[in-house]
């Protein structure tokens, strides 16, 4: 019997730390969200709202867990930790020019889109 309860917790905990690794966006919403409905723009414009630029970051950070319809991990990792990171420094009102850099569309789609 404990050995029964021991598993259920050691499953239980394997289904959560599951969970919390699953990406709130996918790809498709990210780019949806923040390129074609044009909050990058917003942000790199210095129009967009501190509510925006926070959500900007969480599209990004969710980008990141997701994985490259094609290409190499490594180079999908890079890739959206440059953005994670511009969006962080605008989101600080540190500037936007790595922001607009980093979200290059080729750059990342040559290499990774399916």
């Amino acid at each position: 019997m404990r050995k029964l309860l021991v598993a259920c917790i050691v499953l239980g905990l394997a289904v959560a730390v599951a969970a919390a690794a699953e990406p709130a966006f996918t790809t498709k919403q990210v780019m949806k969200e923040a390129h074609k409905g044009g909050l990058k723009d917003k942000v790199v414009a210095g129009k967009a709202s501190d509510d925006e630029k926070k959500q900007l970051v969480a599209l990004y950070e969710a980008l990141a867990l997701n994985k490259p319809p094609k290409g190499e991990e490594s180079s999908w990792k890079e890739k959206t930790s440059a953005l994670i990171s511009a969006a962080k420094e605008a989101q600080e009102g540190k500037g936007t020019d790595k922001l607009k850099a980093a979200a290059d569309c080729k750059g990342c789609h040559s290499v990774h889109k399916g």
